[in-house]
């Protein structure tokens, strides 16, 4: 491996040479000239290009809302999550960090708890100011993505503010994303002073609070009928078309 010390840095392949960041340095590598791949292999590389694309898809989902600034291994600590979480096993996905050096045990002592109906319920407890912060942002962002398809069926997010100079007796908070697909459920948080945003990364949140897996309907077996009994009418079928949307965030006073 080298170094690569020089004006315009570069990454991606330039001839037989691979230039790439490793540890905030550029460095250089040389591609094999053969590559021997087992059946292993191919497999681990099949699931690796898998997760990856799954992992563009939540970023393409979430990072658009959230307001924390991630740290510069989001993308590979993402995709790592992925791999260990397993297969389609996307409640694996739960407690992911978009900041990776703090999360949501530093704000709550009590973690909030999401219910399938859409209501985010943070319990009533003792919450800690950091440096001159009064007042606490709480952003509750949900997304409902169609892993299957690959796409992105919906996205919104509401907030709240808590007075950090006053005892917190607890907070409900309720959003909703019709359609199809899992969704999932991230939590940001942040303080606020008089000068505004508590700027440390030790601080700011965004976590996976919970996944959601899309329940679909269980079918019903057809009622049998006698050869003496004829078929009654067959009811007509409604549909109910599901609706996505992007609300603007809401603020409740506390």
């Amino acid at each position: 491996m080298a170094i690569l010390d020089s004006i315009i840095p570069f990454t991606g392949k330039l001839g037989n040479i691979i230039s790439y960041r490793r540890n905030g340095k550029h460095c250089l590598r040389t591609m094999s000239e053969t590559v021997r791949q087992t059946d292993n292999t191919r497999r681990a590389a099949k699931w690796f290009g898998a997760a990856s694309r799954k992992g563009a898809l939540i970023r393409s989902a979430i990072t658009p809302e959230i307001d924390i600034q991630c740290d510069g291994y989001l993308v590979n600590r993402l995709n790592s999550y992925i791999v260990k979480a397993g297969r389609n096993n996307h409640a694996g996905l739960k407690n992911f960090r978009f900041n990776g050096y703090t999360g949501l045990d530093k704000h709550f002592a009590e973690r909030p708890v999401f219910s399938k109906d859409g209501t985010l319920h943070i319990p009533a407890q003792r919450l800690e100011a950091f440096g001159n912060a009064k007042r606490m942002e709480v952003k509750l962002i949900a997304s409902r993505i169609d892993f299957a398809n690959r796409s992105v069926t919906g996205t919104d997010a509401v907030m709240i503010n808590i007075d950090l100079e006053q005892p917190f007796q607890g907070a409900d908070m309720s959003i909703d994303v019709p359609g199809k697909g899992t969704l999932l459920v991230v939590l940001q948080v942040r303080q606020f002073g008089d000068e505004g945003e508590v700027r440390n990364r030790k601080y700011t949140v965004a976590d996976i609070l919970t996944v959601v897996e899309d329940q679909q309907p269980e079918a019903s077996l057809p009622k049998a009928h006698s050869h003496k009994e004829l078929p009654g009418v067959p009811a007509k079928v409604t549909r109910k078309a599901g609706s996505t949307h992007n609300g603007q965030a809401v603020i409740q006073r506390e």
